[in-house]
């Protein structure tokens, strides 16, 4: 029987690979844990592979090509599709993005990138690229762009977005950035797209003073969690870890106002930004 065609990386190519991975164990007998077992990672975590929801990395790709008699099948594909547009840090969540069904997420101090306008986008990736050339920006914000085009979709994934006070007082770009921008969330809150609350500065400590926490929910394969630093990022599939992270996130929705409150909030806040007023 001839071995499965290279993949065209214009087409789906997680899900692609992620069929034949499963085709592939199915033939050989074995189940998601007895391939998982010699690689050192759990039944689920060949299951995200499997569903197109997790990056197939080299290191595991050429192992399983040994395990399951593929002829280099998953190590030649793998590498060529490795590239991608997002820092290599994030590269892997935004994959997961892409095919959720439900994303909830803590911003402490940012507009989430699936919310930002371009301006406000120019202005974040400036600030953490002083000195790069023009084009470099200009592809990361057109990277950061096209990812905003997941809620062009009526209703999948559901986005639910916390939005600390810091996010809304911090001044990006300037206050006609920093109105665009809160104007934009508003909008799409109003058209019953997103559903968004504000934490504010008045509810002191809470659950997620530590960082920015963002929750993946997906149709055939089990959560997942990414937490974020400076240059840096991880997604987590371990249930426990993802356990707790939804606790958090729900105690924040918890301590956050309302949504119609907060909306009323960042409807302000971009009204005294349009109108030229400071804010702590």
């Amino acid at each position: 029987m001839p071995g499965p065609k290279d993949l065209d990386p214009s087409s789906s190519p997680r899900a692609l690979i992620g069929a034949e991975l499963r085709h592939a164990r199915e033939a050989a007998g074995l189940s998601q844990s007895e391939l998982g077992e010699p690689l050192f990672v759990s039944g689920s975590f060949i299951g995200q592979l499997e569903a197109g929801t997790r990056r197939l990395h080299l290191e595991y790709a050429a192992q399983i090509d040994e395990i399951l008699g593929t002829n280099g099948f998953f190590e030649r594909n793998c590498q060529a599709l490795a590239k991608s547009k997002y820092p290599d840090h994030f590269a892997e969540a935004a994959e997961a993005e892409a095919v959720a069904t439900g994303i909830r997420q803590y911003a402490p101090l940012l507009i989430p990138g699936l919310l930002q306008t371009e301006a406000y986008a120019e202005a974040v990736f400036r600030a953490y690229r002083p000195t790069a050339p023009d084009a470099e920006i200009d592809a990361l914000v057109a990277a950061r762009l096209e990812r905003a085009h997941l809620l062009d979709d009526p209703t999948t994934p559901l986005l639910w977005a916390i939005l600390d006070e810091a996010a809304l007082r911090r001044e990006v770009g300037g206050s006609t950035v920093m109105a665009e921008a809160l104007r934009h969330v508003a909008a799409l809150a109003r058209k019953h797209r997103i559903i968004v609350q504000v934490l504010p500065f008045g509810e002191g400590a809470h659950a997620a003073l530590e960082g920015s926490l963002k929750l993946m929910e997906f149709e055939d394969a089990p959560p997942l969690s990414f937490v974020e630093g400076v240059d840096m990022g991880k997604l987590l599939d371990d249930p426990a870890t993802v356990a707790r992270h939804t606790l958090v996130f729900n105690l924040l929705q918890a301590t956050a106002l309302s949504p119609p409150d907060s909306l009323a909030l960042i409807e302000s806040v971009a009204q005294d930004y349009e109108h030229g007023e400071e804010h702590p």
